[in-house]
């Protein structure tokens, strides 16, 4: 069953609800939880990543067809693009869509393709912030597949939380990286080939670099500069842009 909350208080009413309901619970039953509410009108949005095959697996398990959303920037390492098609394969997840940036945005803002150098944030706008916002605008709830482990801004994320006039579902926010590799290993998850490079995040190749043994496991996205989201979680009102050059 498919419930569309276009009023912000009723996104924070339910969120409230759901993360009461669901702050103690295992993925899948998040996971579970989310389908069953929202139906066709959630997707998991997924990097497929250093992390991602937990939450690719656990929700193939759920529902194989789910929209699963996927942000090929232009600039994701060929090992990701590689690994998110053999991944998507193995799980047998269907229903697979790769956003990609428009036209016009690269035309306009980025024409040689050298945007990230000058200005980070608002390479990641074009190329994450404007195509997820657009693809979401078919749905009600969407999964993520962030941790509180990984620090900084994450560190008092909910399970549930109301986002720009949707649902956010954060299924492994109370898993760590023990739990993670334990679910893995359980279930003979291929790795990201990148992780044994040295890369325990991984997103654009401009913008990533190997950590050092002991640093944050973030430590290697946007490496020295006083950036450490992309943009796409920052909260905003509902409705209102995302503006270029602000991680706000």
């Amino acid at each position: 069953m498919s419930l569309a909350f276009d009023a912000p208080d009723r996104d924070r009413a339910l969120a409230a609800r759901l993360d009461a309901e669901l702050r103690r619970a295992d993925p899948r039953t998040v996971l579970e939880s989310a389908v069953e509410t929202f139906g066709d009108k959630l997707a998991l949005v997924s990097s497929f990543g250093a992390e991602s095959a937990v939450l690719l697996h656990i929700a193939a398990q759920v529902d194989p067809a789910i929209a699963v959303l996927f942000l090929d920037t232009g600039m994701q390492f060929g090992q990701t693009l590689d690994y998110r098609k053999q991944l998507a394969e193995r799980l047998g997840l269907t229903n697979v869509r790769d956003l990609r940036p428009s036209y016009q945005d690269l035309a306009v803002s980025d024409p040689q393709a050298n945007l990230w150098q000058r200005d980070t944030d608002a390479c990641c706008h074009i190329r994450k912030v404007l195509p997820l916002d657009r693809a979401l605008e078919e749905f009600d709830a969407w999964i993520t597949g962030r941790k509180r482990f990984h620090g900084g801004d994450r560190l008092n994320l909910p399970v549930v939380e109301p986002a720009a006039g949707k649902v956010k579902f954060n299924p492994l926010a109370n898993w760590g990286k023990a739990e993670l590799e334990a679910y893995a290993r359980e279930h003979d998850l291929p790795a990201h080939p990148l992780v044994a490079q040295g890369f325990p995040s991984i997103g654009c190749w401009p913008c990533t670099a190997p950590a050092q043994e002991g640093e944050d496991v973030r430590a290697g996205r946007w490496k020295g500069m006083d950036k450490t989201e992309c943009g796409i979680h920052v909260a905003r009102a509902p409705g209102a842009p995302n503006n270029v050059g602000g991680d706000i």
